[in-house]
């Protein structure tokens, strides 16, 4: 199954947070999981990154693959957001995220477990 992993947990990884490392060690030794992230999670993670960075940021990022966006993710997406933007805050990114889960089977890893409400999206907090 493919583990999709929201730019949050990808920026405390960096950050080497304790309970991200952990929480990526963990996922990586089980096996059950497939490491992937969003193409806007990606974008997220690396646009944002410094110079100074980008040796730590670059080969962290290699380890994951990077799910694209088409013409049905983004239609899928923009349903959800229409559905769940006002009640629940969700973003573009989310819904991005939360459409390539659902088409995927995958589930997503967040620490913001209430911007996917979708009840057909399997989500789970980090940690």
């Amino acid at each position: 199954m493919r583990a999709y992993l929201d730019a949050d947990v990808l920026i405390w990884h960096l950050r080497r947070a304790p309970r991200a490392l952990d929480f990526f060690e963990r996922l990586r030794s089980e096996q059950r999981y497939e490491l992937w992230t969003g193409a806007m999670q990606r974008a997220e993670v690396l646009f944002f990154t410094k110079p100074d960075e980008e040796r730590a940021t670059l080969p962290f990022m290699s380890q994951l693959r990077t799910a694209p966006v088409d013409q049905r993710i983004v239609d899928k997406a923009a349903v959800l957001f229409r559905r769940w933007r006002s009640s629940h805050g969700i973003g573009i990114n989310d819904a991005l995220l939360a459409a390539t889960a659902m088409e995927t089977g995958g589930r997503i890893f967040t620490l913001n477990v209430k911007r996917y409400p979708m009840p057909d999206v399997l989500v789970e907090s980090a940690w």
